[in-house]
């Protein structure tokens, strides 16, 4: 999966899971202020990263995750890093 596919996957599950208007994800969008996700939606966010990319989140890895961009760049690392093992 390269890292378009990934960004669009990710796009398609904010919007069809989440109810997140298209139009307000941008790279700099905050997930929590400008997305609306909330402390329940991180939850299933984790859910839904590790059924659609099949990787196990911590908790620790959502430090530092602020922006759609932030959140993009982590699940890439991360599909990158389990596709070279």
């Amino acid at each position: 999966m390269n890292n378009e596919q990934i960004i669009a996957t990710i796009k398609e599950f904010m919007i069809d899971e989440f109810e997140v208007d298209e139009e307000k994800i941008t790279p700099d969008a905050n997930l929590k202020s400008t997305l609306g996700l909330d402390s329940l939606d991180y939850i299933d966010l984790v859910v839904v990263i590790e059924s659609n990319f099949k990787f196990k989140v911590k908790p620790e890895d959502f430090i530092g995750i602020i922006t759609y961009q932030d959140f993009c760049n982590y699940v890439i690392s991360r599909v990158n890093v389990k596709e070279l093992v």
